[in-house]
């Protein structure tokens, strides 16, 4: 007995011993490498035990806490008597509404304020933030760490990324190191200074979850997702690696709730500085496009067009005169790489097309009906979104009868000559009614199928023949709804 507790007496030393001559190795090979060093915090533990060192933001805070900035936007916002509701001079309440809400009355005004964060990129005072922190604001006042505040201009915003380049009157200001996200792990340690709730330079820390997030509104964006705890505040402030270099800029967080529930975002700080750069020359952004609508492949899309590989972006739709049209690009075609770099989804399509520049070309490689072949597709520049409605093909009552519901769960029509002309089509059928399998893809009544299998569909009773042929399989239907064309993959019975 005595004999064991020596033993395990002497394993404890040397566990101890190994893990302080490991973190020596550790700490010599990063001063060789000049990096800052990562203190450690050495974690109580019983006899025996293996040591557990936990990161210490104690350094990192000391030396680059002091370039991150607090941002207070004020926005005026107005409203009038006019936007209620008056009732009619029968209602009991008319007389009150008269008196204290006459019609015409001049509109109100009152003052707005949004807080959030940012960090100082250039010694002459350019500093980093989200578009939505200084977008749309009449005032903007920075706070540093010091307690001095600089009145700013807003150099320009860009909404699609969500970063702003703001600019106040200062010098010899200290700027934080940029860092590599491309070199950003999966569970590795960062941290995020920022002022939640107004509560100025507060510091949390978590690890990064994921990488390459995509998220609704954000295509132009692969998010790093952490559990770095965020508020409201935190917004623009920066994500920092554990080498005190700025990897992402805070932007969102998902939450039920409106608090953090441990899901956050940030924008890479490589696709920040892109958009800085941009808005610093000139004020604003320009982004590529080449007349395409893509939609994410799935493994039932992947099985009807008889693809091995779950990858790359499936062409739903080839705009008429477009870029792509002009170099053969077709619907059904399945792009695999822009430019050598690989396409693993849509988004990933999305973003490199952004990228690049207008008046060029990019080279586009794609697979067609078990071939891959190449093309080079002339860019041109993504103009500001504008809101436009779709050609709907059940507005009018077509000339023809519906077929009855067949085994797929369709309900069919042939569209009327008014509403091939309206939708510039000479293919297609409607569908009147959705059941079953039909209902479970998620086909709606006023959808035209204008293709089965990339094979046009001429008629109603065309189809019905088409169906048949593939029964028991995955088939690939080519859909219009309103403006836009998708691929939806339809399992038969």
């Amino acid at each position: 007995m005595f004999a064991n507790r020596h033993l395990v007496a002497l394993a404890a030393v040397l566990l101890a011993g190994c893990s302080e001559s490991e973190q020596f190795a550790g700490q010599a090979q990063t001063a060789a490498s000049g990096a800052t060093p990562v203190q450690a915090t050495r974690a109580p533990h019983t006899l025996g035990a293996p040591t557990v060192e936990l990161p210490s933001f104690v350094t990192l805070v000391k030396q680059e806490g002091a370039g991150v900035v607090n941002i207070s936007a004020m926005q005026t916002i107005s409203d009038s008597a006019s936007d209620f509701p008056v009732p009619s001079d029968d209602d009991p309440f008319f007389d009150f509404f008269r008196r204290f809400m006459p019609p015409g009355a001049a509109p109100r005004q009152f003052q707005a304020q949004s807080l959030g964060s940012g960090f100082i990129i250039s010694a002459d005072g350019y500093i980093l933030t989200n578009a939505h922190v200084v977008e749309n604001t009449d005032e903007v006042t920075v706070k540093l760490t010091n307690k001095r505040e600089y009145k700013a201009k807003v150099i320009g915003a860009d909404a699609r990324t969500d970063v702003a380049l703001i600019k106040i009157d200062a010098s010899g200001l200290p700027v934080v190191p940029i860092g590599d996200p491309s070199k950003l792990e999966v569970g590795e340690w960062v941290a995020a200074i920022g002022a939640p709730f107004g509560f100025e330079n507060s510091v949390t820390a978590g690890i990064v979850s994921a990488k390459g997030r995509s998220l609704p509104d954000g295509s132009f964006v692969p998010f790093i997702q952490t559990d770095v705890a965020l508020n409201p505040g935190n917004s623009g402030g920066p994500l920092f690696n554990m080498r005190g270099e700025v990897v992402g800029v805070n932007s969102q967080i998902y939450s039920r709730t409106g608090g953090f529930m441990g899901l956050s975002f940030a924008i890479p700080i490589d696709v920040a500085m892109d958009v800085v750069k941009q808005l610093r020359a000139t004020g604003k952004v320009r982004r590529g496009r080449i007349g395409i609508q893509v939609q994410e492949m799935s493994a039932d899309l992947a099985s009807s067009f008889g693809l091995k590989d779950v990858t790359g972006a499936l062409v739903g739709m080839v705009e008429k005169n477009g870029p792509a049209e002009k170099a053969g690009l077709r619907p059904g075609d399945v792009i695999l790489s822009i430019d050598a770099r690989p396409v693993a989804s849509s988004s990933d399509l999305a973003r490199m097309v952004a990228e690049a520049r207008p008046g060029g070309t990019v080279a586009v490689r794609y697979w067609r009906k078990g071939e891959v072949a190449g093309v080079r597709v002339k860019v041109e520049e993504l103009l500001p979104e504008r809101s436009r409605a779709g050609a709907s093909a059940d507005s009018a009552t077509p000339d023809a009868e519906p077929v009855q519901a067949n085994a797929a769960g369709l309900q069919l029509s042939d569209l009327s000559a008014e509403q091939r002309t309206r939708l510039k089509t000479s293919d297609g059928v409607l569908v009147r009614a959705t059941a079953g399998p039909a209902l479970r893809a998620g086909i709606q009544s006023g959808d035209v199928i204008l293709a089965l299998n990339n094979v046009a569909v001429k008629s109603a009773a065309a189809l019905e023949k088409q169906l048949s042929v593939y029964s028991g399989q995955t088939v690939a239907l080519l859909v219009r709804r309103g403006a836009a064309t998708v691929y939806v993959p339809l399992r038969l019975r």
